[in-house]
């Protein structure tokens, strides 16, 4: 084997890691799947939305859907949620974050699937209102046209009865509803080639 190809193979089987940036398990790092499979969330997104949340996580479960290493999930635990849940489709990103979870929070739980048809079943189970997070591969990727479409559409059929507020993360050039089903966009936040929508009841 070259050198090169060596150094490469090296560098390229070292594990990334992030940490959680608020709350108890502050700096607590929590190991990230392969950028090839998922889009992490940057650290300065991430305390963005906890910034806007954190006085109202207490008695909140908070759902992570497209949840790659969980991060956000976490980072919700950290801020006193009750629960919180992260729904992942890739395999291998799953088992990572399931590994996250288990070195964490017992209250922290790693579902694998489709987040379309796991979140309007884990909204019936839950005994509490909960906070979504979206946080989809962008548009722009390969195989992901159409997602935000299928976004909306999911969310415009949940029951908003068990929905206390919606966050997006969303690629920067997209236009995002100003309502969704019975909520109403309060918040725009722009970190480069990402933007986050907030949304609560109206």
């Amino acid at each position: 084997m070259s050198e090169v190809k060596s150094d490469f193979l090296k560098q390229n089987s070292k594990k990334i890691f992030t940490s959680i940036p608020s709350g108890r398990y502050k700096g607590k790092k929590l190991l990230l799947p392969s950028l090839q499979s998922t889009r992490s969330t940057k650290n300065i997104v991430c305390s963005c939305v906890f910034n806007v949340l954190r006085q109202n996580l207490r008695d909140k479960i908070f759902i992570e859907a497209f949840g790659g290493s969980a991060l956000m999930a976490a980072t919700a635990l950290s801020n006193y949620a009750l629960k919180a849940y992260a729904i992942e489709l890739d395999k291998k990103a799953y088992h990572i974050a399931l590994k996250n979870a288990k070195a964490l929070d017992e209250n922290l739980h790693i579902l694998n699937g489709d987040s379309f048809e796991l979140l309007p079943k884990l909204l019936k189970q839950i005994d509490a209102l909960a906070v979504l997070y979206f946080d989809p591969p962008f548009d722009i990727r390969k195989g992901f046209e159409g997602i935000y479409e299928r976004i909306y559409t999911l969310l415009n059929q949940l029951d908003s009865s068990k929905i206390s507020a919606l966050i997006l993360e969303h690629h920067k050039d997209l236009h995002t509803p100003q309502f969704l089903n019975e909520f109403k966009r309060i918040k725009l936040k722009k970190f480069g080639l990402t933007s986050l929508s907030f949304y609560e009841k109206f």
